[in-house]
C-alpha cells in the first residue's frame, strides 16, 4: 500500500467516524422530550401527575412562565427540549419583562399552536378556527383572573420593567402569584385537550 493509499484510507475512516458521531449526536438532540424532562428539567418528575403540576414544578426550578407551560406539554409534540426552551424563552414576564401578555398565557398559546395550529396561509377556515381557539383559551384565563396582562395580574404600574430578572428567592415566590398562574394556564390547556379537540399531530 502506497503512502497515498494510506492517507486516502485514513481520510475515509475519519469521515465515517465523524458521520457516525453526527448521527449519534442528532439522535441525542432529538431524544423524546418527556424522557429528557424526567432526568434534567423537572425535579421529582415522577411525583407530579398533571400538566398543571409539571408546569408549576418547572417554574419553581427557575424556568420562566412561558417556558414552564410550554415544556410541561413537551411529551405531546415533536421537539427536543433544548429547542423548546429556547423558542419559549423570550416570552417570560409578559414578553421579555415588558409586562404585556402574561408569559403563562403565551406558553398556553404556543402549546395550542404546536398541537392544533395551521400551516397553509391560504386556509382561511382553519386559520379562523385556530384564532377562535386562542381567544377561547384567553377568555378562560381571563375569567379566572380578570386579565391576561402581566402588569395587571401582578399589580404593577404602567410601562416596561427592567430587563434584569429578579432572583428566585423564597420572598419572590411569596409576593408573586406566578406559580399559580402558570398552573392555571396549564390546567386550562389540559382541560381543552381532554374535552374540546382532537390533536392534529
Amino acid at each position: 500500500m502506497t503512502s497515498k493509499d494510506i492517507v486516502l484510507k485514513f481520510s475515509l475512516e475519519h469521515m465515517l467516524i465523524m458521520k457516525i458521531k453526527t448521527i449519534i449526536k442528532g439522535k441525542k438532540m432529538k431524544m423524546n422530550c418527556k424522557e429528557e424532562a424526567r432526568d434534567v428539567i423537572i425535579v421529582n418528575f415522577n411525583e407530579v401527575t398533571s400538566y398543571s403540576e409539571k408546569a408549576m414544578e418547572l417554574f419553581k426550578n427557575g424556568y420562566n412562565c412561558s417556558q414552564s407551560v410550554f415544556l410541561a406539554f413537551c411529551d405531546m409534540y415533536k421537539m427536543d427540549y433544548e429547542t423548546a426552551l429556547r423558542i419559549s424563552s423570550s416570552f417570560g414576564a409578559g414578553l421579555g419583562r415588558l409586562r404585556e401578555v402574561c408569559g403563562a398565557v403565551t406558553g398556553m398559546f404556543m402549546v395550542a399552536g404546536m398541537l392544533y395550529g395551521y400551516t397553509d396561509p391560504k386556509d382561511h377556515f382553519t386559520k379562523t378556527e385556530h384564532y377562535k381557539r386562542i381567544q377561547f383559551l384567553a377568555n378562560e384565563f381571563d375569567k379566572e383572573n380578570h386579565s391576561i396582562i402581566c402588569r395587571e395580574l401582578l399589580g404593577l404600574g404602567k410601562g416596561k420593567d427592567s430587563p434584569v430578572p429578579e432572583l428566585r428567592t423564597a420572598e419572590y415566590y411569596k409576593k408573586r402569584p406566578c406559580v399559580e398562574l402558570v398552573g392555571m394556564a396549564a390546567s386550562i390547556m389540559e382541560k381543552y385537550i381532554e374535552e374540546k379537540a382532537e390533536i392534529k399531530m
